[in-house]
């Protein structure tokens, strides 16, 4: 898809991009304690999340204010034969307040392997993003997972599926069918110095197969052994909000929590990282919408028949302002038409004469 996007960009101008900085930026100033609390400075709400659509349903907590635009989300999956109430409820309007759209999952089997928690994952942030009661104060494109144990593994594999995401915070992973060597989704691992389950000296085998290129840190906590996050733990909390907010935010505030050293190393043991971390840039891609017109040829990027079925072929044609010639950037690296429908190479075609093609959008490189 790359080098369909080099060779339209070579025919074709798109909109110019924003130069404003940080436009997810929300919330006061950081400081230590403010980081460390219980709650941040939104108020919240919960809604209750029935069985289906692909995972066994859950909870999502959200910030109530309307005012500041849509916002980040975090999808949540707790360990082997565990439940999200009993397991992570804890951090949901806890996350939620500092101005993230939380959903805490079950899984459809309590004995779900990690791969399968990844696939449950990636179904939660789908359906909230496109089907849930609070889908439009949601972003699309700024979305994260996280998971405990078995649900560790289970977000290395999302993040490993879908490159678009933002941040994953896998903890304690259990992560039996991948590591970390095809993941390019900023990745924060956690552990305990005591769990006896997953070792220190496992995860730092794991840790070590993260790529050169991809953003990372690894914190192990001085105790708390392999339950560590599944109680109201601020020595969580206080490491996960600020990766969430670097990397699903943009917001470069944080930044000092986490470089070169921690901020406040309140129950932590050891710390490793990537620093200095580039949150996808200082501005983000443009997001404005509008026509892709060809340089030369004075013609639009066109879906044919102005249709929405997948492998549709796209083509020049006379401009009109019709929807099928409305484009949309993303900060994914895509490029949308209808919302919902990207760019795509198809069959993952990089040689000269591949096909150009609308297919819906699930954040894999032939989209980007």
């Amino acid at each position: 898809m790359v080098a369909v996007i080099s060779l339209i960009s070579t025919l074709v101008a798109m909109p110019a991009a924003s130069a404003r900085d940080s436009p997810y930026q929300r919330g006061p100033d950081p400081t230590v304690s403010g980081v460390a609390a219980q709650r941040g400075t939104f108020a919240t709400a919960e809604v209750s999340v029935p069985p289906g659509n692909g995972f066994n349903g859950g909870r999502i907590y959200h910030p109530t204010d309307t005012g500041l635009g849509t916002w980040g989300a975090v999808a949540v999956v707790p360990g082997y034969t565990a439940t999200w109430n009993a397991e992570g409820a804890w951090m949901g309007h806890w996350i939620a307040s500092f101005g993230f759209v939380v959903i805490g999952i079950d899984t459809n089997s309590p004995t779900d392997w990690d791969t399968a928690r990844g696939t449950q994952l990636l179904a939660a942030l789908d359906y909230l993003t496109q089907r849930s009661p609070v889908r439009d104060r949601v972003d699309p494109r700024r979305l994260a997972v996280m998971g405990h144990s078995m649900g560790g593994g289970g977000a290395i594999s999302a993040a490993q599926r879908r490159p678009s995401l933002k941040a994953a915070v896998p903890f304690a992973p259990a992560s039996f069918s991948q590591d970390l060597s095809d993941v390019q989704v900023p990745t924060m691992v956690m552990g305990a110095r005591d769990d006896g389950t997953v070792t220190p000296s496992s995860l730092d085998t794991l840790y070590a197969t993260l790529p050169a290129g991809t953003e990372g840190a690894f914190v192990e906590l001085s105790r708390g052994g392999h339950g560590f996050p599944t109680w109201g733990n601020s020595n969580v909390t206080r490491r996960v909000i600020p990766w969430l907010k670097l990397f699903i935010d943009n917001d470069t505030r944080y930044t000092r929590f986490l470089c070169s050293t921690l901020a406040d190393s309140t129950g932590v043991s050891r710390y490793r990282n990537t620093c200095p971390y580039l949150p996808g840039g200082s501005t983000p891609p443009p997001t404005d919408e509008g026509p892709i017109v060809g340089a030369r040829s004075g013609r639009c990027v066109d879906v044919r028949n102005d249709s929405r079925t997948n492998g549709t072929q796209v083509r020049l044609r006379d401009c009109s302002g019709r929807p099928s010639q409305q484009w949309t950037p993303t900060s994914a690296g895509e490029l949308r038409a209808y919302g919902s429908k990207c760019l795509d190479a198809e069959a993952s075609g990089i040689s000269a004469g591949t096909r150009v093609i609308i297919r819906g959008c699930h954040g894999g490189s032939n989209r980007q």
